[in-house]
């Protein structure tokens, strides 16, 4: 099955080739079978699994949970922890907060999108790289930072940036 999508920020379409197997997404709704409360742990599981929620992972779902795929999306839309689009093998956040801002944290989104030709909410058409922007990371004493899925990286220049994404588009798959 081919499968279509955008981006978060519902640009650049992709094609995305392969075959989803969803037999998970029974294996997992059950373990939830007529428990409460439970859409938010399948939904995390399921993205767990899969690294995102695609239109027939969420019509999978909603049958096994005997909801409507309305209510599903509307948690899924509700929560920033979701994603209805593949994201980048490596996650990159570049924190925007007070600290970061003032000392050129711009700078580092741009060497982003110099080196992956990303913008914010983006993913590289390899599925390497996702590029975040975020509020804060909470380390602003290194300011300007960084994170790469959970690695953080401060006190940054673009050129030292530079250097941690060339070594991570660098990584073999």
């Amino acid at each position: 099955m081919a499968e279509k999508i955008l981006d978060k920020n519902g640009n650049k379409e992709k094609e995305l080739q392969q075959e989803l197997d969803l037999t998970a997404i029974d294996e997992i709704c059950a373990e939830y079978k007529g428990k409460k409360g439970s859409t938010i742990p399948v939904l995390q599981k399921v993205q767990d699994y899969y690294g995102y929620l695609s239109k027939e992972m969420v019509e999978r779902i909603a049958e096994n949970l005997n909801m409507s795929p309305h209510t599903i999306y509307g948690v899924i839309t509700f929560y920033a922890q979701f994603y209805t689009t593949p994201r980048g093998k490596y996650v990159i956040r570049v924190c925007r907060g007070t600290a970061c801002h003032v000392k050129g944290s711009g700078r580092i989104s741009e060497v982003v999108t110099e080196e992956f030709g990303i913008k914010n909410g983006e993913t590289s058409d390899d599925l390497k790289f996702t590029l975040e922007e975020v509020s804060c990371i909470g380390a602003c004493g290194m300011a300007p930072v960084i994170m790469i899925n959970d690695k953080t990286y401060g006190n940054l220049t673009p050129e030292k940036a530079r250097d941690i994404f060339r070594e991570y588009a660098k990584k073999e798959d």
